[in-house]
């Protein structure tokens, strides 16, 4: 893996490297969305503590656009830059690019938009110097950004106003393992890339209840992370379907963890709302039977979802016919 960024600044970095056997999905014809998150995290990471000079924790990751596939040994490029600072917080646009071997030009295959936080050496938030627009796009990049955070806490307080219980009878796909060493950070913590691939990995468990001929991750959005994983604690990742409309499957995560001595002391560290789309479209997709109150609530929770998610495109598009280059 390769790694460039410019010498004044430190606002942009771009990681380039080829696609792995393991970075493929189980039929190994393109790279599985999780494998994807990691990448973004880690490029978004890289520019936060470059421009901060401290460590970092991923705070959100929303509005992931799956917009292309990328397949086996395919050359990837991560682009990362810096389109907003708050405090202490560091708003990072990421774009991944590829192309095959045989090919000269690139085509999008993601883009979202990470927060980090800077955090000094106990763990707590501290300033970072603020980054100023130095081009119309520049300008336009943070626009895009302050304009994202109103809908985006809408998004958050209606995800930390729902409430999951066994009353709902809709399809699960529970995992549970111990967080090992092999995923730590530096401050002893799971990487936040990696409980981007788990929350992937088990809502395409839980897709494959509902559709047995496949279906591939189109959106991944509303990813809050609360409170860190430490390295031996049990991590539960839990992936529930909540609406189906036509070919598409709404899944919500939820992500807890424990001690390993109280494993009964399971809280809240992540949430996230995932979208796939069933391959071949809705033959063969199974509808989903809303027995329950909770299931009724959960599917119109995914459908108010759906609605806020729509004015951040608005933006996005509307920034885009100004002229300002948005990858």
């Amino acid at each position: 893996m390769t790694e460039s960024s410019p010498a004044v600044g430190n606002d942009r970095l771009t990681l380039r490297f080829l696609t792995s056997p393991q970075d493929m999905d189980h039929d190994g014809g393109q790279v599985q969305a999780g494998r994807v998150l990691e990448w973004i995290d880690r490029a978004g990471y890289s520019c936060a503590v470059a421009w901060s000079g401290s460590y970092c924790v991923t705070a959100y990751v929303g509005n992931v656009h799956y917009d292309g596939t990328i397949g086996p040994g395919d050359v990837v490029e991560v682009d990362a830059r810096i389109i907003h600072t708050g405090k202490s917080s560091i708003h990072v646009l990421v774009s991944v690019h590829a192309r095959s071997l045989r090919e000269a030009e690139y085509s999008r295959a993601m883009h979202c938009i990470l927060v980090f936080v800077a955090v000094d050496e106990q763990g707590k938030a501290h300033r970072v110097r603020p980054w100023h627009p130095a081009t119309e796009d520049d300008s336009a990049r943070q626009r895009l950004a302050l304009e994202r955070i109103p809908v985006r806490m809408r998004i958050k307080e209606a995800m930390l106003a729902e409430h999951y219980s066994l009353q709902g009878t809709t399809p699960r796909s529970p995992l549970r393992f111990l967080a090992g060493s092999d995923i730590a950070n530096w401050a002893g913590n799971a990487h936040g890339g990696t409980v981007m691939r788990w929350i992937d990995e088990a809502a395409e468990a839980c897709t494959a209840l509902l559709s047995p001929n496949g279906a591939r991750a189109r959106y991944s959005g509303g990813i809050h992370f609360h409170h860190p994983i430490r390295i031996g604690q049990i991590v539960e990742v839990d992936a529930r379907a909540i609406l189906v409309a036509g070919q598409d499957i709404h899944i919500s995560v939820l992500v807890r963890s424990a001690p390993p001595q109280h494993p009964e002391q399971l809280s809240l560290t992540t949430r996230c709302m995932m979208i796939f789309t069933a391959d071949g479209g809705p033959t063969g997709l199974q509808s989903i039977h809303e027995r329950t109150a909770e299931d009724r609530r959960l599917a119109a929770h995914a459908r108010e979802i759906a609605s806020m998610r729509s004015e951040l495109t608005t933006i996005s598009d509307h920034l885009i016919r100004a002229g300002a280059t948005v990858p």
